[in-house]
């Protein structure tokens, strides 16, 4: 008897898993609390180096169950991985659904080509993301910007103060209530 699991990622603990849940159910799979596997972590994080999918495909999953994804994209972000990670649930005799895809068994041949297209989708949109974020950052020094947290022009005079007082490394760091590190940092400012 096929057993019907759910696999739900977000990348930032902002997020929740409840939507993807809930849209997988409308979709009509009838998913046990205890078969479905919800985690934090990104995207680009290779699907066997997440906790939760490894476990689930090692210890869970088994020859003539189905694995449910809401979105291409909650499998990772890299097309080599997702194809990789498909290619292994397939050879496991595990079927992958993605539900997003307008032939959503991937085991099929005509899921087989729509993996292979939307995959490398999702990894261009993934190295777009990188380039308008190093293109804002270049602007943002062009510009003058100061990128990065400020300086702390404050903790800097109250160390060189207590440094004048006569006081070590370490007690500075305790009267001011700040790190050993940070003491170091501003030492000889």
């Amino acid at each position: 008897m096929s057993r019907i699991f759910a696999y739900c990622r977000v990348s930032t603990t902002e997020q929740t898993t409840e939507n993807q849940i809930q849209a997988i159910k409308r979709h009509g799979y009838d998913v046990r609390d205890d078969r479905i596997v919800s985690e934090t972590i990104s995207g680009s994080v290779q699907a066997m180096q997440r906790a939760e999918f490894a476990n689930l495909v090692t210890h869970k999953m088994e020859l003539g169950d189905t694995l449910v994804v809401l979105k291409l994209d909650r499998l990772g972000r890299d097309n080599i991985d997702i194809q990789q990670t498909i290619q292994m649930l397939t050879t496991k005799g595990i079927k992958v659904v993605c539900l997003d895809l307008p032939v959503p068994d991937l085991s099929s041949s005509e899921g087989k080509l729509m993996l292979q297209m939307f995959s490398a989708f999702a990894e261009f949109e993934r190295n777009r993301i990188k380039e308008r974020t190093r293109d804002g950052l270049e602007r943002a020094k062009t510009e003058g910007k100061t990128l990065g947290r400020p300086e702390a022009i404050e903790t800097t005079e109250k160390v060189l103060e207590a440094k004048a007082e006569g006081l070590s490394q370490s007690a500075v760091a305790k009267k001011l209530s700040i790190s050993i590190a940070t003491v170091k940092r501003h030492w000889n400012k």
